[in-house]
C-alpha cells in the first residue's frame, strides 16, 4: 500500500495515459478507478467520466463508488455495496487517511485537462453514504475535501486572527457558505439536559456538562440538510459517529432500529420523520 504522497510527484502534474500513472505509483491499476483494501484504506481515485452520478466542483468531489456497470452500455444495473474497493474509501474515511486524486480529460468537467490525465493531490475522502443515482440503482457515493484547498482556508483564518490587533483596511464582501447556528445546537443541549437521546449517558466535565449537537439530514451539498431543531439531536459523541457513519438510524416510532430502544424525547423538541427518512435512505 502507497497511502499519501508519491516522492517526485508534485500536484498538477500531468500524464499522457494510465500506462504512465501505473508506472509512476500515482494511480496502481489500468483500468480500475480505485486502487485500494478495503482492511488497509485507498491509495487513489480517478475522475474519468464512467460514472454519470459523479459531481466534481474542484475542491469538493462527489465520487462514485464501483461496482453495478454494464461493461458493454456503461450503464448502472445493479446496486452497489459498501465492499471491496467501496470498502477501502469507507476505511480512508474512518481512518482519515488522504487519497490521491487524478482528473482525466474524459471527465466532463471545468477542472478537467484538455488531454491525459493530470495529478490534482491529496484529498480527504469526508463522508459517505448510498443514495438513488440517475439510473435507478443504489450507489455508493464519497465527498471528498481537497486538502491543499483547506489547509489554505485554514491558513487564512489563522492569518487574519493574527492581524487582528494591527489596524487593517477592510472591504465588504459576500460569501456564500453553510454556518452552524450554535444557538440552536446550544439550545437542543438544553432542552435534554446535555444528556444523549439515544443511551441517556450524560458527560459530566470538570468544566461543565458536555454533548454533541447532532444534525439528522447532513448539511451541505448533496444532501442540504436545514439547521432547524426539527433537524437535530443531543447525543453523546459516540452516537453522533454512529448518527453520521450509517450505524444509528431510528425508525418512524422513533426507536433506534439495532436495539428497538425508545428515543428519550422532551415535549419542547419536535423531530421531522423526513429528516429521519433521509437518514435512513441514504444507507439503505
Amino acid at each position: 500500500m502507497a497511502i499519501g504522497e508519491v516522492m517526485g510527484i508534485a500536484a498538477g502534474t500531468h500524464f499522457d495515459d494510465r500506462r504512465q500513472l501505473y508506472d509512476a505509483g500515482v494511480h496502481r491499476a489500468l483500468q480500475a478507478g480505485i486502487v485500494g483494501r478495503a482492511a488497509f484504506g485507498a491509495e487513489s481515485i480517478v475522475l474519468s467520466g464512467g460514472y454519470v452520478d459523479d459531481a466534481d466542483h474542484g475542491s469538493t468531489v462527489i465520487y462514485t463508488g464501483d461496482g453495478g456497470r454494464d461493461p458493454n452500455t456503461g450503464r448502472q444495473v445493479a446496486d452497489q455495496e459498501f465492499v471491496r474497493k467501496n470498502q477501502a474509501l469507507v476505511t480512508s474515511c474512518l481512518q482519515g487517511l488522504p487519497v490521491r486524486v487524478i482528473r482525466g480529460s474524459g471527465h466532463k468537467s471545468e477542472h478537467s485537462p484538455a488531454v491525459g490525465y493530470r495529478y490534482d493531490g491529496l484529498y480527504s475522502v469526508d463522508s459517505y453514504w448510498r443514495s438513488e443515482g440517475k439510473h435507478g440503482f443504489l450507489v455508493c457515493r464519497f465527498r471528498l475535501l481537497s486538502l491543499e484547498y483547506h489547509a489554505d482556508a485554514n491558513k487564512d483564518k489563522s492569518d487574519e486572527q493574527k492581524a487582528e490587533s494591527k489596524p487593517t483596511r477592510r472591504a465588504e464582501t459576500t460569501i456564500q457558505r453553510i454556518v452552524r447556528d450554535t444557538a440552536l445546537g446550544r439550545k437542543v443541549k438544553e432542552l435534554h439536559g446535555f444528556t444523549c437521546q439515544v443511551c441517556g449517558v450524560r458527560l459530566d466535565c470538570a468544566g461543565g456538562p458536555y454533548a454533541e449537537a447532532a444534525h439528522i439530514r447532513p448539511l451541505g451539498a448533496p444532501h442540504n440538510g436545514p439547521d432547524e431543531l426539527a433537524n437535530l439531536l443531543c447525543l453523546c459523541p459516540n452516537h453522533h459517529v454512529l448518527l453520521d457513519r450509517g450505524a444509528l438510524v431510528i425508525d418512524d416510532n422513533l426507536r433506534v432500529d439495532e436495539t428497538g430502544e425508545p428515543l428519550r424525547l422532551v415535549r419542547q423538541h419536535t423531530l421531522s420523520l423526513d429528516h429521519l427518512r433521509y437518514q435512513r435512505s441514504i444507507w439503505r
